[in-house]
């Protein structure tokens, strides 16, 4: 596996501990949960630049990166529609 599939992968491994900051009683958890999503956003700029300028763009990474991006951003929606849902 090459680095840029490494970077969508951990992606995806960030996304439960996302979950688990945003649910914690502490009032630094929203900030640290956004920090987690941010540094995502930032690994799916990273994961494409790489596999371009290394040319190791492969089938299972144009396949993983976009399913990584949705799961990522429906789990923020999902929590944050769940938080506020009275608005």
């Amino acid at each position: 596996m090459n680095i840029p599939n490494l970077i969508t992968v951990l992606r995806v491994l960030l996304i439960p501990f996302f979950i688990l900051l945003f649910y914690l009683p502490y009032s630094w958890s929203y900030v640290a949960s956004s920090s987690v999503f941010a540094f995502a956003a930032a690994t799916d700029w990273l994961d494409g630049y790489l596999a371009r300028r290394l040319e190791q763009s492969t089938p299972f990474g144009a396949f993983l990166d976009p399913v990584a991006d949705k799961l990522m951003v429906a789990v923020a929606l999902v929590l944050l529609v769940q938080e506020h849902h009275n608005v």
